[in-house]
């Protein structure tokens, strides 16, 4: 992990200094939604360019936020997983989903986002979390022992 230099020590600006850029938590959003590689990212709607996706997967990797791991046989394929610290992103991915629906609700709902709503509607933001933070724990572990 990468020593940061904070521009202040409000851990707001903390936070914004790792995650606050336009495609972080984007990229954290793929991996939640089960998008494990550098192709598949690349295949995501917002359409972000090849050399901003590399670097924000060094940056999230430097800040101890996903990892990555290539399988036996697969020298070249990297598959990028979530660590606990990007798991534990997940509830501020899920209020900020639900803050825009509250303010802005005519505006155009992505389907995976409209289904994701669904399940928080349906089991609730921390049951919802409980269960994927196991989950990506899980797959975690079964791609480290490929």
């Amino acid at each position: 992990m990468v020593t940061i230099e904070f521009r202040s020590s409000c851990p707001i600006a903390n936070t914004l200094d790792i995650i606050g850029d336009k495609w972080s938590l984007l990229v954290i959003r793929d991996l939640f939604i089960g998008r494990s590689t550098y192709s598949e990212m690349l295949k995501s709607p917002e359409n972000i360019a090849t050399n901003i996706l590399v670097n924000r997967l060094k940056k999230l990797i430097s800040y101890g936020l996903i990892g990555y791991h290539k399988k036996r046989g697969d020298g070249k394929t990297k598959y990028y997983f979530l660590t606990d610290a990007g798991i534990d992103l997940m509830p501020v991915l899920c209020d900020m989903m639900y803050w825009r629906r509250k303010h802005h609700p005519e505006w155009e709902t992505h389907p995976i986002a409209q289904e994701m709503y669904d399940r928080i509607d349906h089991e609730g933001c921390d049951t919802l979390f409980q269960k994927n933070a196991e989950l990506k724990r899980q797959e975690r572990a079964q791609l480290l022992l490929s």
